[in-house]
């Protein structure tokens, strides 16, 4: 998703950290709640930068609109990680999967914003979230984890609630569903590729998977760049700098508390996609769609909460 949405950035930015073990009393842990409102405030600047996507759809390829996306998101944040780190900050340990992660993501955003041309946002951000089922099976040949039973029956149940929102067969049907899909598989590749890359810093992975990213899209821009329109500028400036921010949230969120703890929140995408959906272009989600996110959701947060019983263990 673009740079990614918020359930493949969480993922992408930290490993799982031990849970703070529990008290009696527990308090809440010094620095939880400013993470919990950054990954809050991440899902809403995704989904900002997804309806300002949505609004250029019309007018650019959702290639040509993740190139530019990418493009701003690079030249924010190489000045920003030479400002604050220096050069070193630009400086992977593992630049061969750096790089293979970077595509993957980009592929991944191109697919998710093509598929945004035809589908809702709230459906769109709702199908890419099936995300974790793919890395769950991809875990295995590429990171050789075992894969519990309960963390497979959680996929399942995640799968079906995309099925609810897709249905397949039905009338209501359509082939550019498959768009999101194909992003959330392509996304969690990168995910998995990021478990195997050595502790990069996280502004260091954002800084390789947006240069690589752009590279990569400007291979296809010959085939369907469109020059913008003045009035494209805005939404094209939106989408770019609400996707960064969003990525930036999500670094400040995760250097505050484990991952194992707020990456649960980062579900609150799915109504906040709902919310906007319907402010800007007026559409309501069927009683499918609702069905199917809320199937999404439990399935996610069932499946963070057996992370973080495994990470107590």
């Amino acid at each position: 998703m673009s740079p990614p949405s918020a359930a493949a950035a969480t993922a992408d930015v930290a490993p799982v950290l031990p849970s703070v073990p529990r008290l009696a009393a527990p308090a809440v842990p010094t620095g939880t709640l400013p993470a919990i409102a950054f990954i809050v405030a991440s899902t809403v600047f995704f989904c900002a930068g997804d309806i300002a996507a949505k609004t250029l759809a019309d007018t650019l390829h959702g290639i040509e609109i993740t190139f530019l996306r990418f493009l701003l998101f690079a030249s924010l944040m190489v000045p920003l990680v030479l400002v604050t780190r220096g050069p070193t900050g630009l400086v992977a340990r593992a630049r061969g999967l750096q790089v293979t992660r970077g595509a993957a993501l980009a592929g991944a955003g191109a697919l998710f914003i093509v598929g945004l041309g035809s589908l809702p946002v709230a459906e769109n951000t709702a199908i890419a979230f099936l995300s974790p089922l793919f890395v769950t099976a991809l875990s295995i040949p590429l990171l050789g984890e075992t894969v519990g039973m309960r963390r497979w029956m959680a996929g399942l149940v995640g799968f079906c609630g995309v099925m609810l929102i897709v249905r397949p067969g039905s009338d209501a049907f359509q082939f550019a569903a498959l768009l999101p899909i194909l992003s959330a598989a392509v996304g969690a590749f990168g995910t998995v590729l990021t478990r195997k890359m050595p502790a990069d810093a996280p502004e260091t992975t954002l800084v390789w998977s947006s240069v690589v990213g752009l590279l990569v899209l400007s291979v296809a821009m010959p085939f369907v760049w469109v020059t913008p329109s003045l009035d494209d500028l805005p939404a094209i400036l939106a989408s770019g700098l609400f996707s960064t921010l969003g990525h930036v949230c999500v670094v400040l969120g995760y250097r505050r508390a484990p991952a194992s703890l707020i990456a649960p929140f980062s579900y609150t995408q799915l109504p906040t996609a709902c919310l906007f959906s319907y402010l800007v272009f007026g559409i309501l989600p069927t009683a499918w769609t609702i069905a199917g996110i809320a199937v999404i959701a439990a399935s996610g947060l069932y499946t963070a909460h057996r992370e973080r019983v495994r990470a107590a263990n």
